[in-house]
């Protein structure tokens, strides 16, 4: 691919429209936006509120395989499926999320699409965008410094300071500050103890953001994290601390949706953006709630593959949102298919059929599990030049084998035009009247059985392990209470099960819980399973390397 008709510059040679014209194209007037520059805006509170009495359009997921070096095209994808929406007269609007600096500085990538289903401006929206990262950073860490203080000054509240929870965080890659001590130096600067470093995506306040409802919801929210423990190990609150009101204050502007445009001049919102391994890895209720008040039909996704970002999104976004998906989309590649089958990156543009089918398994087994939660589903095979016509013939016999229909899709090299055909089958099971969404396990099901279900009906596998202390746990927050919240699974995104290694479609595999986090605030239970970095490092030559302002001022190598 050249540079001509690289991501960025076709970002770059986009006409892009006034934002207050893409707002007018929703109903809203320039007084209902707060412009950051001519080309982005945050949707105001005020208008949020009007909408409540509108009717609901219809939402739709898409989701996809585990991702894999050859790339899938999941953010492509929804762009392009909102655009073709809107080309074939229908009124639709696009929610994604945000972009993570880290990964942006450490692995080469973006979050705003490709080719010609971007949304726009793409610079600005993998960087510092409307500050939306900053506040959670700063509401976090505001929060971590009031916990050191109130031990500094006498710690009423009886802190035990080997059991402080509440972890700092930076939203950047940097294994360095992974495990540090802090507060060495004497007296003057607190009472030393060890606590480290997550990312900013990895944040409870970042979860909080992206499912509270209002600002009202926001603040109750904060206030009920637990950041410590006393002795007798009874948990100590932000609440407690009096932190949750000016946390509040520096998320007020946080919690409003971002409006964009996509390459064609549609509406987008990209608003929060919690990891899916770690977190839910979906954009916020808010932003998703507006947008059925103001289209048709609304196209989110989910992060990673179904067995995490679309097992979250319906266990535990859509529960607590009271939201009912209408379809689903699973994107899926020839190349992603050919890897699930055994061939290396290496050997990807050479023709293997075979492989191609041994790997569908892969795709079959997210099929099975999305359809598990009462969504119909079409499968988007996201085109890739070097894709044979025997081997896209394999991957649609292949789906048509469990009573789905797979859909090339060429939105990349083509823009709408080239996923009119999914756009209109997307409508068709939309307007079918056949979903029937229910998540896959009931808010009175204890804890350990939540985590259960999901190995064993998501991932296939045979049995969950833990230790005495991990059970036990459970237990305890069952007997206080937060029995009926979901389970939030931490788990590799390659694999069905905790080994990346194990591609495809493995089965009778053991999931061990090496530990559990209650995330109070944001109202799930977290289950750590396998090697899960909360603070990601940098690649042996990050992207940053590469990454400068040419003489124009325009940004080179971002993407």
């Amino acid at each position: 691919m050249s540079d001509y008709n690289s991501d960025i510059a076709i970002a770059r040679a986009a006409k892009k429209k006034p934002i207050k014209e893409i707002a007018a194209r929703l109903g809203m007037a320039e007084e209902d936006i707060v412009p950051y520059g001519h080309d982005k805006a945050k949707v105001s509170a005020p208008f949020l509120k009007s909408l409540e009495s509108r009717p609901d359009g219809k939402l739709i997921l898409v989701t996809a395989v585990n991702p894999t070096p050859a790339g899938e095209g999941k953010t492509t994808t929804t762009v392009g499926l909102g655009d073709g929406l809107n080309r074939i007269g229908k009124n639709a609007l696009i929610c994604i999320r945000e972009a993570s600096l880290g990964p942006c500085f450490g692995v080469k990538g973006g979050a705003a699409g490709g080719g010609y289903a971007q949304v726009v401006p793409m610079e600005e929206m993998n960087l510092h965008f409307t500050g939306d990262f900053h506040a959670i950073t700063t509401a976090h860490n505001l929060l971590s410094a009031m916990v050191d203080n109130h031990i500094y000054w006498g710690n009423e509240l009886q802190i035990d300071s080997r059991r402080v929870v509440w972890r700092r965080v930076l939203d950047m890659n940097d294994r360095a500050l992974r495990q540090i001590t802090a507060s060495l130096g004497g007296v003057a600067n607190g009472f030393p103890r060890e606590t480290g470093f997550d990312i900013t995506v990895a944040s409870e306040v970042m979860a909080i953001l992206c499912l509270s409802t209002d600002l009202k919801d926001l603040e109750q929210r904060l206030g009920d994290i637990i950041v410590a423990y006393r002795r007798d190990k009874t948990p100590i609150t932000a609440r407690d601390l009096k932190a949750d009101g000016a946390m509040a204050v520096l998320l007020k502007d946080a919690i409003q949706p971002n409006l964009v445009q996509t390459l064609e001049n549609n509406p987008a919102f990209v608003h929060g953006g919690p990891f899916a391994n770690i977190a839910h890895g979906c954009n916020s209720v808010v932003a998703t709630r507006a947008a059925l008040k103001l289209a048709d039909y609304v196209v989110t996704e989910a992060g990673f593959g179904a067995d995490l970002g679309a097992e979250k999104f319906f266990d535990i976004k859509c529960r607590k949102a009271g939201l009912k998906p209408a379809a689903a989309v699973v994107v899926a590649t020839v190349r992603a298919m050919k890897m699930n089958g055994g061939v290396s990156k290496a050997d990807l543009s050479a023709e293997n059929v075979e492989a191609v089918k041994a790997g569908c398994a892969n795709l079959g087994r997210h099929v099975e599990n999305v359809k598990g939660f009462g969504v119909p589903v079409v499968v988007a095979i996201n085109h890739f030049s070097a894709d044979t016509d025997a081997e896209i013939q394999a991957v649609k016999d292949y789906v048509a084998t469990l009573g789905t229909e797979a859909i090339v899709c060429r939105h990349w090299a083509e823009g709408s035009a080239g996923i009119t055909s999914l756009a209109e089958k997307v409508v068709e099971l939309a307007d079918g009247g056949t979903a029937d969404f229910k998540p896959i396990y009931p808010d009175e099901m204890g804890l350990f059985e939540k985590i259960e279900t999901v190995v064993k009906k998501i991932y296939r596998g045979s049995e969950v392990t833990a230790d005495q202390s991990v059970r036990d746990q459970l237990s305890a927050w069952e007997e206080a209470g937060y029995g009926n919240l979901p389970v939030c699974m931490a788990k590799t995104q390659y694999s069905f099960s905790t080994d990346p290694t194990k591609r495809g479609a493995p089965t009778d595999f053991s999931v061990h819980v090496r530990e559990v986090r209650l995330s109070a605030g944001a109202g799930f239970v977290v289950a750590i399973c396998g090697q899960i970095m909360t603070m990601p490092g940098l690649p042996s030559q990050p992207a940053a390397e590469s990454i400068y302002l040419n003489d124009n001022g325009e940004i080179e190598g971002l993407f």
